[in-house]
């Protein structure tokens, strides 16, 4: 998959599934235990988390 499609992929992902988006890019870390309590606390905050993970 080339590096276009797969950070599409990612942004895909990161709206629907925000944590799975951050685990596909970093890996099981503090971002990814992050993601997942601010995707609990509100779904916004773990989507806006996420999308900032996959564009740096």
């Amino acid at each position: 998959m080339g590096h276009k499609t797969r950070k599409g992929v990612l942004y895909v992902t990161s709206f629907f599934i925000p944590p799975l988006a951050v685990y596909m890019r970093r890996g099981s870390n503090r971002d990814f235990g992050l993601n997942i309590l601010l995707t609990l606390l509100g779904w916004i905050p773990g989507v806006l988390h996420a999308m900032y993970l996959v564009s740096k």
